[in-house]
């Protein structure tokens, strides 16, 4: 065989073994049953939703959410013990992460897009957010237009970033866009004075803030660029353990579980400085509290 054929032949064969390593992915609930493992994907620091507290311990309202689910997936397949491993992930790298097999559930704040769908599921969505502005109350920034020639801190690999460079390009805005790896870095970025303000999701924002070392000098201002749903992600084509997963957080929701939930994370003291969010359910969560759905809100 000619060396440029043997060659071709060789390639289409790493292709195919490829596409076949991925096929080889065992359905999710054989695979727990199976390992009586279950691997969740959390995030760092995205507080209130998923983040570490000073015990280096994850907690937060999608964490809390994700055992429960964890809770029906066990028993559904009726289980003794079920093993959970937890697996930190990042916005950069959380859906590799959950197509490759590492990550089997990922409850964080990840929003639900059309893009994003593309590459793997989503469960029925847990949260909604508007995405705004964090800057401090003496900034005069009071929304997106007040940023021209200014610097902005957004977490990279999130849909706020995107959002933020075209809005930037289509308004002429020239504004200096900093990506920071996480949500922590970015408002630390904003804090040390290095941006004027961080966009991203209100309720993130909102949980940075809490963080902060003198949080009344801090302050969310815009209007919302977007509206978007958090779910849990899972592997594209896996409709049974899908259909688990959609039916416990559909039995949270309008049991009335989910609300308490809620109100432990947005309107009680949390890790780690015990302060209050004190942030009322907006009426899209409670509308998504009464009508579970798995739909983007883009």
């Amino acid at each position: 065989m000619h060396p440029i054929f043997r060659s071709l032949v060789l390639a289409l064969g790493l292709v195919a073994a490829g596409s076949a390593a991925a096929q080889d992915v065992p359905p999710t609930l054989k695979r727990i049953a199976d390992t009586g493992t279950i691997s969740l994907g959390h995030r760092e620091s995205s507080i209130p939703f998923s983040y570490y507290d000073d015990n280096q311990q994850v907690i937060g309202y999608s964490q809390e959410l994700m055992l429960k689910v964890a809770d029906a997936v066990k028993a559904e397949l009726k289980l003794p013990a079920l093993n959970i491993k937890l697996v930190p992930v990042t916005s950069q790298n959380r859906i590799p992460l959950v197509q490759n097999g590492t990550v089997d559930l990922e409850c964080g704040s990840t929003s639900n897009t059309v893009e994003r769908a593309r590459q793997v599921s989503f469960s029925n969505s847990i949260f909604v957010v508007g995405t705004r502005l964090m800057t401090k109350k003496t900034s005069g920034v009071n929304d997106f237009a007040d940023l021209a020639g200014k610097n902005v801190v957004v977490t990279a690999g999130t849909t706020s970033e995107r959002l933020l460079r075209r809005y930037n390009e289509e308004k002429g805005l020239k504004m200096n866009i900093i990506s920071a790896k996480d949500h922590g870095e970015s408002f630390l970025t904003l804090e040390t004075g290095r941006a004027v303000a961080f966009m991203m999701d209100d309720a993130l924002l909102y949980g940075e803030r809490a963080k902060a070392k003198r949080p009344d000098d801090w302050t969310v201002v815009g209007t919302p660029m977007s509206q978007e749903a958090y779910g849990c992600m899972l592997r594209k084509d896996d409709a049974g353990f899908k259909k688990v997963v959609d039916a416990a957080i559909a039995k949270l929701m309008t049991s009335g579980e989910a609300a308490k939930v809620y109100d432990k994370w947005f309107n009680k003291p949390i890790p780690p400085k015990g302060l209050n969010l004190a942030w009322p359910a907006s009426d899209g969560v409670l509308s998504l509290f009464k009508n579970p759905n798995d739909k983007p809100l883009e």
